[in-house]
């Protein structure tokens, strides 16, 4: 017998290995399952999807500074507060110390902040922004003012007003309090 027929009995009587799961789903009736909803029907869904885009734009954007989000908000923060001790940053930015040192020691490195003895406790630093820390605060305000234009300038006033006021209901019901650092 050739090659070629041989191939063609062989082929003819192999059997094909089916799990029972496979012929257990396949008896199923369709109705069994209960409908599920559509993945674009979920609020969350949209959220996370423009969450993710208006984010990482931002933190992309952040980078032609050499800035991360999370020093941005710690400079933010002392924009408005002028000076800050270091346990008063994390509980106001609810950080961990070590994590609020970490981003002090890096904007420190690149002159932005300093640190100065707190003249009420010895033992304790105050923090402010250095005059460059200053200058370089509006030009990041910038950067976070065009990526809010970019991504919500199609929406009118009015919208972004309530969308502003619904985020901010949400966020007070469910007691969200954490800054988003990332």
């Amino acid at each position: 017998m050739s090659d070629k027929a041989t191939e063609g009995t062989n082929s003819a009587n192999m059997l094909t290995l089916v799990s029972m799961e496979s012929i257990m789903t396949s008896m199923e009736p369709e109705s069994r399952w209960p409908p599920i909803a559509e993945l674009e029907s979920h609020l969350g869904y949209w959220l996370r999807r423009v969450s993710n885009s208006v984010s990482g734009e931002f933190a992309q954007s952040l980078q032609t500074k050499q800035t991360s989000v999370a020093e941005w908000v710690l400079l933010r923060h002392l924009w408005d507060v002028t000076q800050s001790t270091p346990g008063e940053m994390a509980n106001a930015l609810r950080m961990t110390r070590g994590a609020v040192s970490k981003i002090i020691d890096k904007l420190e490195s690149k002159g932005w902040v300093r640190s100065r003895s707190n003249p009420e406790d010895n033992r304790g630093q105050l923090l402010s922004l250095t005059g460059a820390g200053r200058r370089v605060v509006p030009e990041l305000a910038d950067i976070a003012d065009h990526n809010d234009r970019k991504f919500f300038s199609c929406l009118h006033s009015e919208e972004r007003t309530a969308l502003h006021r619904l985020l901010g209901k949400l966020a007070a019901h469910h007691r969200m309090q954490d800054v988003p650092l990332e």
